[in-house]
């Protein structure tokens, strides 16, 4: 019998990429996106079924779970949807904070606690949520967005005891840069003029980061890995990048790396 994965994020980046290397492996796939009605790929293929989520509705999650779970028997939700912010606390509006956390903490955990009786009830099933090296690392500038993915890390680990309970996993991929449109596209940013040598400073580094960057499609691989591999591990640290970082973190500490980082970029 054909697995399925509920995708949420699959318009673009690691979720389109996931989403085809999933229907590639046979699964059925059921992405969702904002505006399916503009996706002119995904649609083109057997077995995808698009449907329409923003994962800070909550009338609509139930709405599109229920038509995913009547189209098909779940096994795997992909927890993928969200965007970056850069900038300093001081140049973000109330509005620009809520809105990250909504959708990149909140949204995480709205679609799983909706999936979590459905899951419940088959006595099996599987959560992955896309967090980022950023879950676990920081850089200036990024203390919304790094309280987000700190926070799905967190809360991930947390809800492993409680779902453990009834047969259900809870995983994290952590990324480093992933090559994407994700600077231009879903990337939001606020500058501050107290800020501007560092915002400078910053901006230039993650443009040559990018450019490093791992492929979508070797990152969708991973969250193939952790969704088929049967293990009871939470987190998967994906790419070179975000590799070579998690182990320098480990082997020095967190206060020495926080200052090695600090060195870099500031210089002091």
């Amino acid at each position: 019998m054909k697995k399925t994965i509920f995708i949420t994020g699959a318009s673009s980046g690691l979720g389109k990429a996931t989403a085809k290397l999933f229907h590639y492996k046979g699964w059925h796939v059921i992405a969702t996106m904002r505006h399916p009605e503009k996706e002119t790929e995904l649609n083109t293929l057997e077995n995808v079924t698009l449907l329409p989520l923003d994962v800070t509705d909550n009338e609509q999650i139930k709405e599109t779970l229920n038509k995913a779970i009547s189209l098909h028997s779940i096994d795997v939700v992909f927890n993928n949807a969200g965007y970056g912010l850069m900038g300093s606390l001081e140049a973000f509006t109330d509005e620009q904070v809520l809105t990250q956390l909504n959708t990149n903490l909140l949204g995480v955990i709205r679609v799983t606690k909706a999936f979590i009786p459905y899951f419940r009830e088959k006595k099996n099933g599987l959560f992955i949520s896309t967090t980022s090296m950023g879950g676990f690392l920081t850089f200036p500038l990024h203390s919304i967005y790094h309280a987000a993915k700190f926070g799905i890390e967190g809360w991930s680990e947390g809800m492993s005891f409680e779902l453990g309970l009834h047969n259900i996993g809870i995983k994290t991929v952590a990324p480093g840069g992933i090559a994407t449109d994700f600077l231009g596209r879903s990337l939001d940013k606020a500058s501050h003029t107290a800020y501007t040598e560092l915002e400078d400073k910053l901006f230039s580094i993650t443009n040559a980061m990018m450019d490093a960057a791992a492929k979508a499609e070797d990152i969708a691989a991973v969250v193939f890995e952790a969704a088929t591999d049967g293990k009871d591990q939470i987190r998967y640290v994906a790419g070179e990048d975000a590799s070579t970082m998690y182990k320098r973190r480990n082997e020095i500490g967190n206060e020495a790396f926080r200052k090695e980082i600090r060195k870099q970029i500031l210089g002091n």
